[in-house]
């Protein structure tokens, strides 16, 4: 029996309340210590749960980020690496949701239809999760979220209570995606400022990039001049959807099915902000779209209350809730039970990475504790160098590429990339889905030849509602250029 069992009902099945959050970066959580209160309410669940202060997403964005999170395998492993991946995982990759489907559950997934990292399940429910859905102007996303997953929820458990059958609901939810548009009054909730100000140029770089000027002016206010205040809607964002999942969760007290449902918490990349020139959005290698939640709770359970410092990655997640649930499925994962931790057992530490992505570019790396390094595999949209390396000691924003003063360093890492994905492909007797990806990755049937290439090619946004929103902008004296 796993030492997450609690005494309560030991012969009925556990269920899972999984939160598969997109784009969450961990750091902009106060679960894990971030300086404005944007999760209140998870943090105060999680006293007596189990948490990971340095769990990773190394292959983003959403498709490989959720294929490894509900397969227990790598990028390798499940063949998936590209935002806009072709066909389904490879030969033989069963999903989470199959697995326990196989076991006995009800599978319902809220929010994610028709992506092959949300495939399995016997159920799929929808709702209006991206941008301004009411008259306010803003995205009730998590409210929307409650308005289906609440009802679907009382239906699993009445299942649950009358027919002794287990349930597996898993929730994606949209708010720290973008558009970052919370409702009042959380919008104004880390902002105080004058977002209009028009000698604050730190939305300038925003407005003169191509590829997404038209999207960021399709939800930017219109005038809008501060970076903080973006970001702000962004953390706002988080603690609006924190409430609405307090909902949730006291609709899971209520049930009184909290001790036989293990709660999940995590997401698939995180996010980057005003950083790296990767505005808005979940592209780039860098730690801000790398770091990520992982956490759970069984009320009751004898093992909570405890935080790991252990390096772990999304693959982790499968293998770790299959042995909660006491469920040997006699795969060989490629992440690994994190249970053992739990249970004070020593565990292969993986400190090292292979970093992935391809989402607006196609680039890998090589991620330690003290270094990264980010090789491009074809030119990018925002004209950087072939190879950057960061010292993560001295320079955790990963400001200062130090690529030409360490070649050494570079060389070395380069080395130990390269002996993996030699190991990778000889054990899974494929070849690196990075390249074999080349011709398909960007939806242009072809790599980019040039930085100007992508950067012509690449766009998203609607362009004749952005002019719209250009000459508005001009009207009121507002130079965005």
């Amino acid at each position: 029996m796993s030492c997450c069992k609690n005494n309560k009902n030991e012969k009925k099945k556990t269920n899972i309340l999984f939160f598969g959050i997109d784009s969450l970066r961990r750091d902009h959580m106060s679960l894990y210590g971030y300086k404005r209160q944007t999760t209140p309410n998870i943090t105060k669940y999680l006293l007596d749960g189990v948490v990971f202060d340095n769990c990773f997403s190394p292959s983003v964005p959403t498709t490989p980020g959720y294929s490894s999170m509900m397969s227990g395998l790598d990028i390798f492993s499940t063949d998936v690496v590209a935002l806009r991946h072709q066909g389904d995982l490879a030969p033989g990759v069963k999903m989470l949701s199959e697995i326990l489907e196989e076991n006995g559950y009800n599978t319902t997934c809220v929010g994610f239809e028709g992506n092959v990292g949300g495939r399995g399940y016997q159920k799929y429910l929808n709702f209006s999760g991206w941008g301004a859905d009411r008259d306010d102007g803003k995205a009730h996303k998590a409210e929307n979220m409650n308005d289906v997953a609440i009802p679907e929820l009382d239906r699993l458990a009445k299942i649950y209570k009358e027919e002794d059958k287990p349930f597996f609901l898993f929730l994606r939810h949209m708010d720290p995606h973008s558009p970052y548009l919370p409702p009042h009054p959380f919008s104004k909730m880390f902002y105080q400022g004058d977002e209009f100000d028009p000698a604050n140029k730190s939305l300038k770089e925003c407005y003169e990039f191509k590829p997404f000027r038209d999207y960021f002016l399709s939800w930017f206010p219109a005038g809008c001049t501060d970076a903080e205040y973006i970001i702000a809607q962004y953390d706002a964002a988080i603690a609006y959807m924190d409430t609405c999942i307090q909902n949730l969760l006291e609709k899971l007290a209520a049930l009184n099915i909290e001790e036989e449902t293990l709660v999940v918490f995590t997401s698939d990349h995180g996010e980057t902000l005003n950083d790296h020139d990767c505005l808005y959005d979940h592209h780039g290698i860098y730690d801000p779209t790398l770091v990520v939640p992982f956490a759970f709770k069984l009320k009751g359970c004898k093992c909570g209350g405890k935080r790991f410092v252990d390096y772990c990655q999304l693959k982790d997640v499968t293998p770790t809730i299959l042995d909660i649930l006491g469920i040997d499925t006699g795969i060989k994962f490629d992440g690994r039970n994190l249970m053992e931790l739990v249970k004070g057992n020593a565990i292969k530490q993986e400190p090292e990475m292979y970093i992935t992505e391809a989402t607006w570019m196609r680039k890998h790396g090589w991620r330690t504790p003290e270094w990264k390094m980010i090789t491009a595999l074809e030119p990018d949209f925002h004209f950087k160098p072939e190879t950057e390396l960061y010292n993560l000691i001295d320079d955790p924003d990963e400001n200062n590429n130090i690529a030409d003063k360490e070649p050494e360093v570079v060389k070395f890492l380069t080395q130990r990339m390269n002996d993996f994905i030699a190991k990778r492909e000889k054990e899974t007797g494929r070849t690196n889905p990075m390249i074999t990806n080349a011709a398909k990755w960007n939806g242009f049937g072809k790599a980019f030849e040039s930085s100007e290439e992508a950067y012509n090619s690449m766009h998203i946004g609607d362009p004749e509602e952005a002019q719209r929103l250009q000459a508005k902008l001009a009207e009121i004296g507002v130079d965005i250029k």
